[in-house]
């Protein structure tokens, strides 16, 4: 299973100022303890969880899944499976 990687991005820097790892041993276990609020929050952006543990155990999926840009707060978080 490939890794998720959540990286965020303030005021267009290159460099992440925040990276988030959760080994693909244990995202699935994982995606079931976050808490519902940031759940709904990622569904409100388009992010669906259940998709993201699906895709992990595919050796054929890596990279990019999802990039949202929030303009107002000037922040961009990146989604990935490496």
């Amino acid at each position: 299973m490939a890794d998720l990687k959540i990286r965020v991005f303030k005021g267009g820097a290159a460099q992440p100022e925040t990276t988030v790892t959760i080994p693909g041993g244990v995202l699935k276990v994982a995606s079931k303890l976050i808490p519902k609020v940031a759940a709904d929050a990622l569904r409100e952006k388009g992010v669906d969880l259940d998709e993201i543990v699906r895709l992990s155990s595919n050796p054929e999926v890596k990279g990019t899944l999802v990039e949202v840009q929030d303009h107002g707060k000037n922040e961009k978080v990146v989604i990935s499976l490496e």
